[in-house]
C-alpha cells in the first residue's frame, strides 16, 4: 500500500517510534495523519510539526479506541491505516502485583483487539484497509527481566499473526513492529540493557523501515536484522536458545 493521501491514525505518537512514524507518513503525502496519545500536549506538537490532528485518549480504555475511529471517520473520512503504536513496560517477573499485570495488559494487548474490533467491520464492508501494530523483539524472542512485557509482546504477535490469517481474504493488510531497543523515553537511562546488544536504534530508522514494510504488504516488521537469526536459532534448537537467555539472564536479569 502507498501512503499517499491516505488517512492514517498512530497512536502513542507525542514521542519515539509514534512521532517517527507520523512524520514520516506526512512526508509520504498522507491526506490526514491523527497523531493520538495520552500525552495530549505532546500529541498537539507532534500534529503541529507535520500538519496532523492531534488527539488525547487512553489506548487501554475500549470506549475511547472506539471514539477515537468514529471520529476519524466522520470527520476525515474512512481509515486506511491504524497504527496502535502505543505500549508501556514493567520491570520484574511473576510477582508483579494484579494490576501492573492488568495495566501493561489491556495498554500492550487489548489497545489492539479494540482497535481491531471497531475498525475491521468498518474495512470489510468498504473492502480492505491496513493495521500495523507494535509488538517487539520480546514478543518472538522474550523479554530478560520483564515478564509482563515479555508475556504481552508475544500475546500481541499472536493477535497480529490471528487478524492476518483470519481477515486476509476480507482485503485486510496486518503488519507487525518488532523492534530491539530503539531511544525512547521507555529506554532512556538503559542503554547497556539486554535489549541494545545490537545497538540502539533512533525511531526514525524504524518508521522508515514501517513505511517499507506497509508498501511491500508483509507481515513482520524487522528494523533489527539480527531478530530473524534469533528467532531461526531459537526454532531451530529450542534448549540451546533458552541456555542462551538464561546466560543473559544471569548478566542482565537484574534490570530495573
Amino acid at each position: 500500500m502507498e501512503l499517499k493521501d491516505k488517512i492514517i491514525v498512530v497512536t502513542g505518537a507525542a514521542s519515539g517510534i509514534g512521532k517517527a512514524m507520523a512524520i514520516r507518513f506526512a512526508a509520504e503525502g498522507a491526506k490526514c495523519v491523527v497523531c493520538a496519545d495520552m500525552n495530549g500536549d505532546g500529541a498537539a506538537e507532534t500534529a503541529a510539526e507535520m500538519g496532523g490532528i492531534a488527539h488525547q485518549l487512553n489506548v487501554g480504555k475500549e470506549d475511547e479506541i472506539k471514539a477515537l475511529i468514529e471520529k476519524t471517520e466522520a470527520e476525515q473520512g474512512p481509515i486506511d491505516l491504524f497504527c496502535s503504536n502505543a505500549g508501556i513496560s514493567v520491570a520484574g517477573g511473576v510477582d508483579c502485583t494484579n494490576d501492573e499485570w492488568q495495566t501493561i495488559w489491556d495498554v500492550n494487548v487489548m489497545s489492539h483487539v479494540y482497535a481491531a474490533r471497531h475498525l475491521i467491520p468498518r474495512m470489510k464492508e468498504r473492502g480492505g484497509g491496513y493495521l500495523l501494530n507494535t509488538s517487539s523483539a520480546a514478543g518472538l524472542l522474550n523479554q530478560v527481566g520483564s515478564a509482563p512485557y515479555g508475556v504481552t509482546k508475544h500475546a500481541a504477535v499472536g493477535l497480529a499473526e490471528w487478524l492476518a490469517m483470519t481477515h486476509g481474504d476480507d482485503g485486510i493488510k496486518v503488519s507487525v513492529l518488532c523492534p530491539q531497543a530503539v531511544r525512547t523515553e521507555m529506554t532512556k537511562g538503559h542503554e547497556d540493557h539486554v535489549a541494545a546488544i545490537d545497538g540502539m536504534m533512533e525511531p526514525e530508522p524504524v518508521a522508515e523501515a514501517c513505511v517499507q514494510t506497509i508498501r511491500d504488504e508483509t507481515f513482520l516488521v524487522l528494523p533489527h536484522p539480527e531478530v530473524l537469526d534469533y528467532m531461526q536459532i531459537k526454532a531451530s534448537n529450542y534448549d540451546r536458545w533458552i541456555g542462551g537467555m538464561r546466560k543473559l539472564n544471569r548478566k542482565y536479569g537484574g534490570f530495573e
